[in-house]
């Protein structure tokens, strides 16, 4: 990918594009109604898009707002289809490609080969090794407060505009960033978001990285963690970051980020690590357990089978496994057919 994206944009408009765009999108996805809708006349709806971006007349629906609340209550912004397979096709033939790229090697959400689970492995792994080089050392634990209500649409912009030269991509960028709105934030659940969002806080990643010269930080979207020997030094690295997302991306951190001492351990991506374990939360086995009494209470009213529960909590599984559970494990996974 060169330095700026330039021309691009008729290169890659094309009806194959975004029929691939909308295989992608659909993957997982088939049995829901607007999915299904789409495709019973997919050809159609396809090359009507493929028109309206060609002539400049698409514009970006307004999103169905609906609230989860695991693990925390948040606002979710559900795009129309059509406009989902716009996203998937923006961020395929453009986005990855041009900004992947920059993100630095210790950055793991939303990143192919990468994710939570890698990335508690990699802060375990430079935990057992500062022990070694260190005895103690300082953890430092950074959270941003409401990061993705909080991310300035115009900054975002500013920062995109470095690398995308292109007025037609930039077109359907900024309707997807502002969607008719000049408020702060973007939605969260939307394809194109998460790589904003990691986009955003890239420019921190450089600046820890480049300017402040930290060996050991670790980031999943707005969560982040840095290990050092020395308190004052951990200390001043935390005022000088701080500093940085107040005044360059107008974002601040929230109560949870602290400094701890390396036997206190750290709560990154779900678990509970430390050099020698890498334990579930509370929080974590709460909601598991939970699930599984919500799935038995399915099961017997004949709601669900056993088989599409156990396919439910494959996702459970996925992310338990990986810790130090194995009585859990037996107690609420291993089960006699």
């Amino acid at each position: 990918m060169p330095k700026t994206v330039r021309n691009q944009f008729n290169k890659f408009l094309t009806y194959e594009k975004l029929m691939e765009a909308h295989i992608r999108r659909e993957k997982g996805k088939k049995n829901r109604p607007n999915v299904i809708k789409f495709n019973l006349k997919k050809e159609e709806y396809i090359q009507w898009l493929y028109e309206q971006l060609k002539t400049k007349k698409y514009q970006h629906g307004k999103y169905v707002t609906f609230y989860v609340r695991e693990p925390k209550k948040r606002k979710i912004e559900a795009a129309r289809y059509i406009d989902r397979i716009v996203h998937r096709w923006l961020n395929d033939n453009f986005l990855e490609p041009a900004f992947l790229p920059q993100m630095i090697d210790t950055s793991y959400a939303c990143i192919k080969g990468r994710g939570m689970h890698k990335a508690s492995q990699d802060v375990q792994k430079a935990m057992r090794e500062c022990k070694k080089k260190y005895g103690n050392y300082y953890i430092l634990k950074m959270d941003v407060e409401k990061y993705f209500q909080s991310i300035d649409k115009d900054i975002l912009i500013s920062i995109i505009k470095r690398k995308i030269k292109d007025e037609d991509i930039l077109w359907i960028i900024t309707q997807t960033i502002y969607n008719g709105r000049k408020d702060s934030g973007i939605p969260i659940g939307n394809l194109t978001s998460q790589l904003f969002a990691n986009l955003y806080y890239n420019e921190v990643d450089q600046f820890i990285k480049h300017k402040l010269k930290v060996r050991y930080y670790f980031r999943y979207m707005d969560d982040s963690v840095i290990l050092m020997k020395d308190k004052e030094d951990i200390k001043e690295v935390k005022i000088e970051i701080e500093r940085f997302i107040n005044e360059k991306l107008k974002l601040k951190f929230n109560s949870k980020t602290n400094i701890f001492k390396s036997n206190q351990g750290v709560n990154f991506c779900g678990y509970k690590i430390n050099e020698y374990r890498l334990k579930l939360r509370d929080s974590g086995k709460r909601k598991v357990k939970k699930n599984i009494k919500r799935l038995k209470e399915k099961i017997k009213n004949g709601e669900m089978s056993s088989k599409e529960a156990k396919k439910y909590l494959c996702g459970h599984f996925g992310y338990i496994k990986y810790a130090d559970t194995h009585n859990f494990i037996n107690k609420y996974f291993i089960v006699n057919d």
